[in-house]
């Protein structure tokens, strides 16, 4: 028996839809709250001092939780190379834009520091809001542009043909989703910042942080009614093989009203990612205005697990509906590498993802410990 026959093609398909899953919702969970506390600096932190707590309670992790959103575009480009090809060439000023806001994010840290200058500093503090801001709201216009369909095509040799714009991408419902994105992560930055800074820093954080909790319900909530009522969902029509080449126009689909919620009452188990998204944002509002340091930040990681899970279990066999051309729309079954690749990379990511959680739970463990005004002045300034 050949060894990557163990595995069906089938099945290594959904584990990689599931990976891809996981390595999304890490980068989330990981490097959201990095996102989340340069989008609150300017109001939690209202003093040179009280931005260096804040600073500081990121500086040392955010280059790790980074490697999350590495990992995910390098396995986008491995197993799924038509999603690759059509969502990195497709949203090119898109991804430009969050490049350029992610690249403001390492230099701002290095730099703020290198002069004694209010107006010096102040400028890096805005560069660091907008390396927090800008990628938490691109990623979630991007979701909710993938939720309405992307205007691409392939032709009958499998060239892709984009015709949408940077500007086409800012509609009303995917303005939406990229405020919840903003929202949800806030949350989470708030919650790192209750956990990790103190004094004045960790109780505004408190009052925003709550606030953004309320407003991911809400905009959660929004979503799914504005999908429900005014997006069309795509769904397959005919006959499909789940172990079939990878070539999106040997199947037909069409799209209708509400088609995205189809999964939720052919399986009523999935109820249970949209249910976590509201259960935990409600909890961990509790939970910070009830000081639970800890028990905010595992909530709003339980939200962020719901809201991000809902969109892959609503979508599924989706990964990328065409708008253009629902024929050419992406889908778990026709979409992905060989089956021998998918296996090799499997037996990769069973030996080395251990490895990665393994390192970094020793680094949080190593840096554990609230940042205060004394820690930062010891340090004089000059890291961040």
């Amino acid at each position: 028996m050949i060894l990557h026959e163990l595995i069906d093609y089938q099945t290594l398909r959904v584990i990689w839809w599931l990976l891809l899953g996981v390595l999304l919702i890490g980068f989330a969970v990981m490097d959201g709250f990095d996102l989340g506390v340069g989008t609150l600096l300017p109001f939690v932190a209202r003093t040179d001092t009280e931005r260096r707590v804040a600073i500081n309670t990121i500086g040392p992790v955010w280059e790790g939780n980074q490697v999350w959103l590495i990992t995910a575009g390098g396995a986008i480009f491995a197993a799924w190379p038509p999603l690759y090809a059509v969502s990195f060439s497709g949203f090119y000023l898109a991804m430009f834009a969050i490049l350029f806001a992610l690249i403001l994010r390492p230099v701002g840290f290095k730099y703020r520091s290198k002069r004694d200058s209010p107006r010096w500093k102040a400028g890096w503090d805005w560069a660091l809001f907008v390396g927090g801001f800008v990628p938490s709201l691109i990623f979630g216009v991007a979701v909710g542009n993938v939720l309405q369909g992307v205007p691409f095509r392939f032709a009958d040799d499998m060239r892709i043909f984009y015709e949408g714009s940077f500007f086409g991408l800012l509609n009303p419902y995917a303005l939406l989703c990229g405020l919840l994105s903003v929202a949800m992560l806030s949350m989470h930055g708030a919650a790192w910042l209750q956990l990790k800074a103190s004094g004045p820093v960790a109780v505004r954080a408190r009052s925003y942080g709550s606030i953004a909790a309320l407003a991911v319900i809400v905009l959660f909530a929004l979503g799914g009614v504005f999908l429900w009522l005014g997006v069309d969902g795509y769904r397959i029509t005919g006959e499909i093989s789940t172990v079939g080449p990878s070539n999106p126009l040997l199947k037909t689909v069409d799209r209708a009203s509400g088609v995205w919620f189809a999964n939720y009452a052919t399986h009523s188990w999935m109820l249970i990612a949209p249910i976590l998204g509201f259960v935990g944002a409600a909890a961990a509002f509790f939970a910070m205005r009830a000081r639970l340091e800890i028990a905010t930040l595992l909530l709003s990681k339980i939200s962020i697990f719901g809201i991000i899970s809902t969109v892959g279990v609503s979508m599924f066999p989706f990964i990328l509906p065409s708008s253009l051309d629902p024929r050419s729309s992406l889908t778990v079954w026709d979409a992905s590498s060989s089956h021998t690749t998918l296996f090799i990379m499997l037996v990769v990511v069973v030996i080395f993802l251990p490895l990665i959680i393994a390192y970094t739970s020793w680094v949080y463990r190593v840096l554990w410990g609230k940042v205060d005004e004394a820690s930062v002045n010891e340090k004089g300034g000059h890291a961040y």
